[in-house]
């Protein structure tokens, strides 16, 4: 293809979007977000499993194309059937509708997007099908009218917006039969007509609109509502064996054995994580249920799993007895319960007994190849291990005196076992970050040690996707973006469902100025962690939106971001940016403000410096937006 031509093609193009999701998201943000990230994860696997291709999932609506129109139909109709089961299962309030429209038509190829009029009349489509249902343009319905076993009204010709002919639209019906008009005359009113038709139709639609605004401010009985009932509905159940791992009990009487119980529980979801055949909850939402009576309904609920794996250790002297008990969450029923009294020395074997066990017990088919790597766990001197486990329990906290602490734990690791893998790994993170939270090296010193470590971790043991994200984050540390989407692709491709491995790839996208690709990788890390998003998630997704333009969902997880960690100094930099770039000054201001209170030598020269960003115009965009709302 020469300099200035364009790439095109002929392809079916679905489009979808939720109906009415303003108002969804208006009663309840984070459920919405949640119950949206799960449907949109089951139509994606739809869509794989059609042989289409997922072309970007910004906000509510989700695109996707396919070589074959008769695949996208049956797609379509395939999605709607599961998510009609689904919403059957949620109060009626909450139910999350898509709206489907699909198109036949000549589109241009541009990197991993595709544009033009066939994917604007696939949009266009969409907006007339009804909630749950599914539209087709004319072409569409020319090539399938005699292949699948449904029937379609036809609804006529259709003036849509920005497309300069009208359109032939029909609606899918589920059931078998032939095609049918909609009404008894045949006779198709001109362009003109429907233009006044629709006209017509519009202002009658704000007269009612309006009536029913006034009767809900003004006669509306006030509901009852029971204090304390739960306002949030479920979170669907994923098209996959499902399971959250809750912090084991410490039984001991010490309590600095916290960290080896909670590193128990983090060996096991670890192990199952890397899994592509199994949807486990990350950590940072499992682990907020710690210290409290649980009620493992309740939680399968708040989660959208199936099963629950709880349990309790007690460590004494080199002994160690572990309880663990999987509850099925939909029923409240036992699954199994089993006690391992067992020495100290056989942690390694009772951890993967128990993850295998849980495997077994959901019916996930596992080959010896994957039971050999999530059995591989880079550290094999038992001294070393427990020095690891406090370690990587002190690098979640990221400040500067519990990452002294981790450095001089992995180093006294690793001066017991110069060959682990793991002790490199966790002085990768600690040098990581190192160069954010200061001395005693410099932020080059400090990336420097840091990638030295995680090649080592690699070199120790490749398939772990650990050392790889973090050296992916590096790379972003020192502009080194094509090497950082390497290793986060690399990480990601070893354990598809890896919360961390996530972060770092989306991550590294995102800085590399690729929103679009980093935008679903942080979806599906959501969905992973319903309760509490990993902070660096939040921020850079955020961001990505930021930077394709959609500033509300921008200001929606950046508040989101600040109502968990409130003094975030990115999500207060990024909050401030997204207000001034729409033009709200004033919140823009205030939250410049908020930023000086929390970092009071902030200046436009230091964020300059410190910004990771691939494109210069992104961070010339920041910069004015940000001396817009009177930083300097």
């Amino acid at each position: 293809m020469g300099p200035g031509e364009v790439k095109r093609k002929l392809t079916a193009i679905l489009s979808a979007d939720v109906k009415g999701y303003s108002r969804l998201m208006g009663e309840d943000e984070v459920g919405t977000i949640r119950t949206l990230t799960a449907y949109k994860e089951v139509i994606a696997g739809f869509i794989q499993s059609h042989r289409g291709r997922v072309v970007s999932t910004a906000g509510d609506s989700l695109l996707a194309e396919f070589a074959s129109v008769v695949d996208a139909v049956q797609c379509a109709v395939e999605i709607q059937k599961e998510l009609k089961t689904r919403n059957a299962d949620l109060p009626e309030s909450r139910r999350m509708e898509f709206r489907i429209g699909i198109n036949l038509g000549d589109v241009v190829e541009e990197r991993e997007d595709i544009l033009g009029d066939g994917v604007n009349i696939a949009s266009r489509v969409e907006s007339l099908a009804e909630a749950g249902g599914i539209c087709i343009s004319g072409m569409v319905h020319d090539q399938i009218k005699n292949k699948l076993a449904l029937s379609y009204e036809y609804l006529g010709e259709q003036v849509v917006k920005n497309i300069a002919e009208p359109v032939r639209v029909y609606r899918v019906r589920l059931e078998p039969g032939t095609t049918i008009s909609r009404g008894t005359s045949e006779k198709k009113p001109k362009p003109r007509q429907y233009q006044r038709i629709a006209l017509s139709i519009g202002i009658l639609l704000v007269v009612v609109i309006a009536a029913v605004a006034v009767w809900k401010v003004y006669w509306r009985p006030t509901p009852l509502v029971e204090v304390g009932s739960p306002r949030k509905a479920p979170l669907p159940l994923p098209d996959k064996p499902s399971i959250a791992v809750l912090p084991f009990t410490n039984m001991s009487d010490d309590p600095k054995q916290e960290f080896f119980a909670d590193g128990l529980a983090e060996e096991i979801i670890n192990a199952l994580a890397k899994l592509p055949q199994v949807f486990v909850i990350a950590r940072n939402s499992s682990f907020t249920y710690k210290g409290k009576a649980v009620d493992v309904k309740l939680i399968g609920r708040e989660l959208g799993v199936q099963y629950v794996l709880e349990g309790s250790v007690r460590k004494e002297t080199n002994r160690v007895r572990i309880t663990a008990q999987l509850v099925d969450a939909t029923t409240g029923r036992h699954v199994f319960s089993e006690r391992y009294d067992r020495e100290l020395k056989e942690i390694f074997a009772t951890q993967d007994e128990i993850a295998i066990k849980v495997l077994n017990t959901l019916r996930v088919a596992v080959t010896d190849g994957e039971i050999a790597r999530f059995q591989a766990r880079g550290v094999s001197n038992l001294e070393a291990y427990l020095k690891l486990m406090e370690a990587f329990e002190l690098t979640q906290r990221v400040n500067k005196e519990s990452n002294d602490r981790a450095r001089r734990l992995a180093e006294e690791a690793l001066a017991l076992e110069p060959s682990s893998a793991r002790a490199h790994t966790i002085l990768a993170s600690v040098y990581f970050w190192d160069s954010w939270l200061g001395p005693p090296k410099s932020a080059e010193e400090s990336m420097a040690r840091g990638i030295e470590m995680a090649k080592k971790a690699i070199g120790l043991d490749d398939f772990d996707p650990t050392p790889h994200g973090i050296l992916g984050l590096l790379y972003v540390n020192k502009k080194e973006y094509d090497k950082a989407v390497e290793e986060g692709e690399r990480a990601v491709t070893l354990a598809p469902n890896f919360p961390p491995a996530l972060t770092a790839y989306g991550s590294t996208l995102m800085h590399s100025s690729r929103p679009k690709e980093a935008i679903p990788v942080f979806e599906k890390l959501v969905r992973l962690s319903p309760l509490k998003v990993p902070s660096m998630c939040l921020s850079n997704l955020a961001a990505s939106y930021r930077m394709i333009g959609r500033y509300e969902d921008s200001v929606l997880f950046y508040k989101k971001l600040l109502g968990d960690y409130p003094d975030h100094w990115g999500g207060l930099v990024g909050l401030t940016i997204t207000y001034s770039l729409i033009g709200r000054q004033g919140e823009a201001r205030a939250q410049a403000a908020e930023l000086l209170r929390v970092d009071p030598k902030f200046s436009l020269e230091r964020y300059a410096k410190i910004a990771r960003w691939k494109d210069p115009a992104d961070l010339e965009r920041n910069l004015d937006a940000l001396r817009k709302a009177g930083l300097k």
